[in-house]
Order: C-alpha cells, then structure tokens, then sequence
C-alpha cells in the first residue's frame, strides 16, 4: 500500500547533479586520496571576530533564548535599510519592505510558495543557480529559460539579453508573472552595468511582471567594478524585489542569515508565510548580523582582496597549466570553459575524471543548467600553495589528451 503513494513534488526534482560529484569526493577521500575542492562556494576563512563576540555577548543573556520573530527583529530590519540606504541610496521601510530570512536559499524557497499560483510562468535565465528555478518548479510553477552571454571579461551582453527575454514573453502561454536575474551572475560570474536595471524596470513596468533579483555576490567585486541595485532605480518598488546574504560578505555561510526588500505585496506575503511556517533566527545570530551591516566593514574588503589575490594566482597557475581561462569582475568563482582537448568528456564525465586522476573538485556546469554545459565553476576558497599543486595536478592530467 505504501509502495503506491507518490511524492509528486519530490518527483519534480532531478537527481543532484552536484551529490554525485560529492559522494566521489567522499570516496576519494575515505581511500587516503588528498581532494583539493573549488566545487562549493563554502568560505574557509573565519567570520570576523567583532562579530563572533556580539553572538557570544546575546548569547549569554537568557531572554535572548525563546522564540524570536520570524521577519527580523526591528533592529536587524532597521540595519538592512540602512545597509540599503548607506550602499545604494534606497530608501525602505524597514518593517514593511524589509524580511530577514535564514540564508538567501530558505527565503527564495518560502517567497515562491507564497506567491506562485499552479500554472504561473517564471523566467528564469541559465545557466541559474539551482533553488532560483526550482523554488518555482516546486511551488507548482513553470519555468522559461534562455541562455545568457558575456564577453571575455564576463560581462553581459545587456542588448541580447533584453531581446531574448521579449522573444521569450512573446513565446510563453500564460504570460510570465516573474523574472529572475542574478547579478554577479552564480554560476557564470557575469555582470551588469546600473542601465541593465533602468531597462529591466521599465520593461517590467510594461509587460506587467515582477522581477527578483538576487546579489548575494555583490560586495565581492575586483577592479573597480562596483555592483549595481535594482533598489536603485526610481520606481523600482513598484516591480522588483531584491536579495543578499551575509554568507559570502561575512564568512557567515553557517549562519543562514539573508533578507529580501522591495516591493511591500511580495515582501508581505513572504512575511506572512513565514510567520507560519518559523519563528526565524535564533536571536544571538539576529544582534549578530545587525553588528556585522551596521559596524566597520573593513572586513569585507579584506575578504574580497583574498578572493582577488586567490583569482589572480589561480588564472596565472592554470593558464601555465594548460587550461585558459580570463581574469572577471566580482564573485567568488571563476567559470571556466573546459580545455579543448577535453570538450568530449562534457562537465560532469570531466569533472569526475578530473577528480579521481588530478585530485581536483570542480562543479560541472552542466548542475547549473543545459546552457552551463562545457563549462566548469571553481570556488576559490583554498590557499595559494594548494591552487599551485592543483595546477600542477591539472598539467599532469591534460597530457593524456595532447595529440
């Protein structure tokens, strides 16, 4: 009897690209083997110490102990406007277009179920993150892709951008409620210029959709790129939300701590939903990140410079390695297309190869969507001296396919 019952929401998934990728990993290292991993953007440096103490300081009280709230508390609300305001010069009510949410994941999890009705179109460019189409997907939703392009640099090519997402309005019955863009792009690295969101705004505004925007990458940025807001357009409320994440800022990836503004009748439905289904962050990690927005943010330059510094050394190392790859503008990753010579494998056979004969963890493109095929994204998140000895690995590992 059982046996009979479906779980149709859970049958909507595919297999994990990325779990098969880590249960290798895991046997490799199970059998002595020394794994170097770029395949998960997992930071490995510490969370700021100022903020640790704020934890253990909230966490020695006992009122801080029960029930919190689910969207934030007032001070933490407070502190994400005035990160907004200090960053971008948005102004946002912090109790009506502010939400905090444990991590940038759970919240675009709880935001899709509060507003997707079955049958709603959502587009969704790819290469994507996978909880960006999913979340949709498994809120009873439908999704539209197309692919995305970008020059050498990684930044994005805007005109045709705009011109696939009018062909693809024009091609989808029902029309798309949504449209979600993520800038620094995760997995590609891509970027945007302020106009892209001017354009986006204004199309929005004609079309009739709402647009989610996710920046969870956007302090991480290298050579005078400075991220843009959607936030920052003037109406942009009227039509947008937007996300971040202290994970990456912060070295806070553990935390979960995230938030989205915006827009009040999304940002009130998100609030609703969860004041069902949590009581929201344990109040010491809340105190914590309000002084991690609020407070000297010297850090996060600091940890940007290691991520630029690790970029550098990793392109340098592996272009001698015999695997090119250019230099981009912001985010933790480097999204490389696979060498030449071994194009054949495709990212997730190469990925695997990769792994057992180099000892070298990478994230196949292909986890990302059918557009990241024959490419590969690695996470700088290990040292100078284990970038070099992987790329020492990689150049013992290419020679089987020279001619």
């Amino acid at each position: 009897m059982f046996d009979e019952i479906e779980f149709d929401r859970i049958k909507k998934l595919p297999k994990y690209v990325f779990a098969e990728v880590n249960e290798l990993k895991m046997q490799e290292r199970r059998a002595g083997a020394d794994v170097i991993d770029f395949s998960m953007g997992n930071p490995d440096g510490d969370t700021p110490e100022h903020i640790r103490e704020k934890l253990i300081e909230s966490a020695q009280k006992t009122k801080t102990h029960g029930y919190s709230t689910s969207k934030g508390i007032p001070k933490l609300l407070m502190a994400i406007a005035d990160w907004y305001k200090t960053r971008y010069d948005c102004e946002l009510d912090p109790m009506t277009e502010c939400v905090a949410t444990m991590g940038s994941k759970e919240g675009y999890a709880h935001l899709t179920y509060a507003i997707t009705n079955p049958g709603d179109v959502a587009i969704v460019p790819d290469p994507t993150y996978p909880i960006h189409e999913y979340s949709f997907r498994l809120a009873g939703g439908n999704v539209m892709k197309f692919g995305i392009e970008f020059d050498e640099h990684y930044r994005l090519n805007e005109d045709k951008f705009f011109e696939d997402l009018v062909r693809t309005f024009k091609e989808s019955s029902p029309r798309p409620k949504y449209v979600l863009v993520n800038f620094p792009h995760n997995p590609s690295t891509a970027t945007v210029t302020q106009e892209f969101y001017v354009r986006l705004v204004a199309l929005a505004k004609e079309l009739r959709f709402y647009v989610i925007s996710d920046i969870a990458y956007g302090d991480i940025t290298f050579r005078g790129y400075k991220t843009p807001s959607i936030m920052s357009v003037p109406g942009a409320k009227d039509v947008a939300v937007e996300s971040f994440t202290l994970s990456k800022s912060y070295n806070m990836a553990g935390w979960r701590v995230g938030f989205f503004v915006g827009n009040k009748k999304l940002i009130g439905a998100l609030q609703k939903i969860k004041s069902w289904l949590d009581y929201g962050m344990f109040t010491p990690i809340q105190v914590a990140a309000t002084v991690a927005l609020n407070g000297d943010q010297q850090c996060v330059r600091d940890i940007t410079a290691k991520y630029e510094h690790r970029q550098d050394i990793l392109i340098d190392a592996f272009n001698r390695a015999g695997w090119p790859m250019q230099h981009n503008e912001a985010s933790m990753f480097v999204w490389a297309k696979i060498p030449e010579s071994a194009a054949h494998l495709g990212s997730l056979e190469f990925s695997k190869k990769l792994l057992v004969e180099a000892g070298v963890a990478v994230a196949p493109g292909i986890g990302f969507g059918e557009y990241g095929e024959g490419w590969v994204r690695i996470a700088l998140i290990e040292n100078d001296n284990r970038i070099r000895q992987a790329a020492r690995n990689i150049k013992e590992f290419l020679k089987q396919f020279e001619k």
